[in-house]
């Protein structure tokens, strides 16, 4: 992979963080009798939208250089580890040792792929 599909693949994966980080505090806001359109229409809700929009048009760019069978995992490996970091800080969520052993196999992973698998 090079290094303009690794960055683009890369901020795609942090658009994804931020996505659903937005809908999961789109959740943690509503009344409990919430209909389905009052849920949908929360702000937090379509900002988390438009950042998942924003993932696929990068992810669809660094495409048109990577192959999807070494872009994809990097996406779904960076997206994990930055959400799991944030939902630490933004969330107070548990950071365990399995976690952070997850982290580590997962950014190795993310180096093995963007050289080429």
């Amino acid at each position: 992979m090079n290094k303009m599909a690794l960055i683009l693949v890369l901020l795609a994966g942090v658009n994804s963080c931020a996505g659903n980080l937005l809908l999961k505090a789109s959740r943690k806001g509503l009344a409990v009798d919430a209909t389905f359109i009052q849920k949908m229409l929360s702000p937090l809700f379509i900002s988390g939208m438009f950042f998942y929009v924003v993932n696929v048009i990068l992810f669809a760019k660094a495409l048109e250089t990577s192959d999807v069978s070494i872009a994809y995992p990097v996406l779904a490996a960076s997206g994990f580890a930055f959400l799991t970091i944030a939902a630490y800080f933004l969330f107070n969520e548990p950071f365990t040792a399995s976690k952070l052993a997850g982290l580590g196999l997962t950014t190795l992973g993310i180096f093995l792929l963007a050289r080429g698998g």
